[in-house]
């Protein structure tokens, strides 16, 4: 490993230890040389994912990509940055298991909105409300009713009932008005 401050090839591992969820090993490193100190990460090299999108168009796997979409569902929720992260992980591992090597984009978004729901319903909501394009309450109703047809996981939490409860009503009190 070279030295990203003078490049010397020799360095010495200060300490190693698991990052990552698991997935990968973190060193800490000292230059030979200069005794300046940088970290690395060793991590399993996956076969590449190309993403066939709806258009036609391929383009490789990004995981940041679910990620950011992830992060916008999941605003004001509570659900913490590295349980989302895990959720990736899990997602992109899910993908690298599969004998394919090219998916479309409405699988990823399917299996996306899978972990959501077990995750926080609310983010669900959201995240399905740009996926699927939503158009009017309508859309949100059958979202909210085909949730509600699934039977509960044991992730769901008593925050989550009640936001869906909250999102019910409102969405209610809303097609009352129409």
């Amino acid at each position: 490993m070279q030295c990203p401050f003078c490049q010397h090839p020799n360095n010495r591992v200060l300490e190693s230890r698991s990052a990552e969820s698991g997935r990968s090993i973190r060193r800490r490193r000292e230059c030979l040389e200069c005794n300046r100190r940088f970290t690395t990460y060793e991590r399993i090299e996956y076969v590449p994912i190309t993403v066939v999108k709806s258009s036609g168009d391929r383009e490789s796997f990004d995981r940041t990509k679910i990620l950011r979409g992830m992060v916008r569902a999941c605003e004001k929720t509570g659900v913490n940055a590295i349980e989302l992260e895990a959720l990736v992980d899990d997602i992109e591992a899910e993908l690298q298991q599969r004998s394919r090597r090219e998916i479309d984009s409405q699988e990823i978004g399917e299996l996306v909105l899978q972990h959501l729901q077990r995750l926080n319903e609310v983010a669900y909501v959201r995240f399905a409300s740009v996926y699927r394009k939503f158009q009017g309450i309508q859309d949100f109703a059958d979202a909210l009713n085909h949730m509600h047809s699934v039977p509960p996981t044991a992730a769901a939490s008593t925050n989550q009932e009640v936001a869906s409860a909250r999102l019910s009503a409102l969405l209610s009190s809303g097609s009352n008005h129409n």
